[in-house]
C-alpha cells in the first residue's frame, strides 16, 4: 500500500515505514515556543529534571503574543524566557522582531520534509514549505526539548484538489475561508490535510502560508501544500504521494467559481459570500497576524489606498508579520502610502489577534480582520463582532467604512 506525503515524512523520522493510526516515536528537526507557552514549558522542563536542551541550535523562543509587555506580570514571564535562552544558548526573538511562525520560515529554521513542533496551534503554517509541523502543549514540548523526540499517532489524510484559476478580487485567504466553511470547524480533527492541484502552482510562499495556517481552523493536525511551483532560496526535495496512497476523503474545489468570502461572527467556519454582508458598517480594520501580515498583504492594501484616506470613523491597524517585513515595506514606499492614508502601524506581534492589547475593540463595534479566528471575545471584547476577510477586503472596507466587495473594482483600480 502506498503512502501519503505525511506518512512518508513521519516514516523518515520514525526510522521505519508507518501508516495511518499507528503510534510512532519520531525525532524532530526543531521546536518553538512563544510567550504564551514557553514559561510553562520551561517550568515543566525543570520539573522533569532537564538540565540542557537536546540541541541548542534547534530550539527557539519568541516573544510575540503580548509584545511589548502590557503589564508587570507578563514582563516577568518574558524575563523567564530571556534567562532560559541565555542559560541554554538558544535563539530568542525578542519584542517586535516578529511573529513566531513568520520568523521560523523567514529565517530558515524549518525546511521542506522536516518534522517540527511548536507550542502554538498555528504551527501547521510550516506545511506551506512541505514540512510536517504541528502544535503541541507546553509539557509535550518540554519533553521534546530534553530528548529531541516525541510520539504521535499517524493521522489519516484528507486530500483537497484545487482546479481552475483565481477570479478577480479573490486570494488565498478567500480560498481557505471557503474550505474551512465547507469542511467545518471539526471536520479535519486529528487529520492531515493535503492541499494540491493546478490552482496552487503559481502561488507565492506567503499565500501558501495563509492556506496552511488555517488548517487548524478545521481541527487539522497538520496541513501540507503541494510544493509544485514553490520557489525557495535553496534546493529541496519535492515530496509526492504514492499513486496508490489511501486518503480518508478527496475533495475537489473549482477555484474559478470562488467569490470573495467572509467569516461572520462567531466562528471561522461560519462563512458566507461577501455579498451577504456588504454594507455592514465597521469601526476597526486589522491586517496582521500569522495568517496575513506579510509583504504581499501590505502591498495589496497600499494599492487600494494609494492617494486616498480611510473612512473617518474607522481605525485601521497593521501589524507586520516581522520587523523584516516592515523594513521591506519601508524601503519600497509601502509604509509611506499606508501611513498617509491613515493606517497606524504597531510592532510586529500577535496582540490584536489574540486580544492581549494594541487593538481591542469597544462594546458593540464591528471589526474586519485578516486574521484566522473570530470566536466571541477573540480580540479581547465579547461584545464586539469580528468578520474575517482577505487583506483586500479589509483595506477596501476601511476605505469605505463598511464591508465592501473587492471583486467589484476595476482592474485599473486594483490588481490582486
Amino acid at each position: 500500500m502506498g503512502q501519503t506525503i505525511i506518512e512518508k515524512i513521519i516514516s523518515k523520522h520514525a526510522g521505519k515505514p508507518v501508516a495511518k493510526n499507528e503510534i510512532a516515536i519520531v525525532s524532530v528537526d526543531g521546536v518553538m515556543a512563544s510567550d504564551t507557552t514557553a514559561p510553562l514549558a520551561i517550568k515543566a522542563f525543570k520539573e522533569m529534571g532537564g538540565k540542557k536542551v537536546w540541541d541548542s541550535d534547534k530550539a527557539f523562543l519568541v516573544i510575540d503574543h503580548a509584545s511589548p509587555a502590557p503589564n508587570e506580570r507578563i514582563a516577568n514571564l518574558h524575563s523567564i524566557m530571556r534567562d532560559f535562552a541565555s542559560e541554554q544558548g538558544i535563539k530568542l526573538y525578542d519584542v517586535g522582531e516578529g511573529i513566531c511562525h513568520q520568523l521560523m520560515v523567514e529565517n530558515g529554521h524549518v525546511k521542506p520534509g522536516q518534522l517540527f513542533l511548536g507550542a502554538d496551534s498555528h504551527t501547521c503554517t510550516y506545511g506551506a514549505l512541505g514540512a510536517f509541523a504541528t502544535g503541541v502543549g507546553s509539557t509535550d514540548l518540554a519533553g521534546t526539548m530534553m530528548t529531541g523526540k516525541t510520539w504521535l499517532k499517524v493521522p489519516p489524510t484528507i486530500k483537497i484538489i484545487f482546479e481552475g484559476r483565481f477570479p478577480q478580487g479573490t486570494s488565498a485567504k478567500d480560498l481557505i475561508l471557503h474550505v474551512v466553511g465547507m469542511v467545518g470547524i471539526e471536520g479535519a480533527t486529528y487529520k492531515a490535510v493535503e492541499f494540491t492541484g493546478p490552482a496552487l502552482e503559481d502561488l507565492s510562499l506567503s499565500s501558501r502560508m495563509t492556506i496552511a495556517n488555517m488548517t487548524i481552523e478545521m481541527g487539522g493536525k497538520a496541513g501540507f501544500v503541494d510544493t509544485t511551483g514553490l520557489e525557495l532560496p535553496y534546493s529541496f526535495e519535492d515530496i509526492k504521494p504514492d499513486a496508490d496512497a489511501v486518503y480518508e476523503k478527496v475533495i475537489t474545489v473549482d477555484v474559478s467559481a470562488l467569490q470573495p468570502t467572509i467569516a461572520v461572527p462567531h466562528s471561522p467556519d461560519n462563512v458566507a459570500p461577501i455579498q451577504e454582508v456588504v454594507g455592514t458598517p465597521i469601526h476597526q480594520a486589522f491586517i496582521g497576524s500569522c495568517t496575513n501580515g506579510r509583504l504581499e498583504d501590505l502591498h495589496v492594501a497600499a494599492e487600494i489606498l494609494k492617494g486616498k484616506k480611510i473612512h473617518e470613523q474607522v481605525r485601521f491597524i497593521i501589524g507586520p508579520a516581522s520587523q523584516e517585513v516592515f523594513n521591506e515595506a519601508l524601503s519600497d514606499g509601502t509604509v509611506e502610502i499606508l501611513s498617509k492614508a491613515g493606517v497606524k502601524f504597531i510592532p510586529s506581534g500577535c496582540g490584536p489577534c489574540v486580544g492581549t492589547h494594541q487593538g481591542i475593540p469597544g462594546k458593540g463595534e464591528n471589526v474586519i480582520s485578516a486574521t484566522n479566528r473570530n470566536f466571541q471575545g477573540r480580540m479581547g471584547n465579547r461584545d464586539s463582532q469580528i468578520y474575517l476577510g482577505s487583506p483586500a477586503t479589509v483595506a477596501l472596507s476601511a476605505l469605505h467604512g463598511k464591508i465592501t466587495d473587492p471583486s467589484t473594482l476595476h482592474k485599473e483600480e486594483i490588481l490582486i
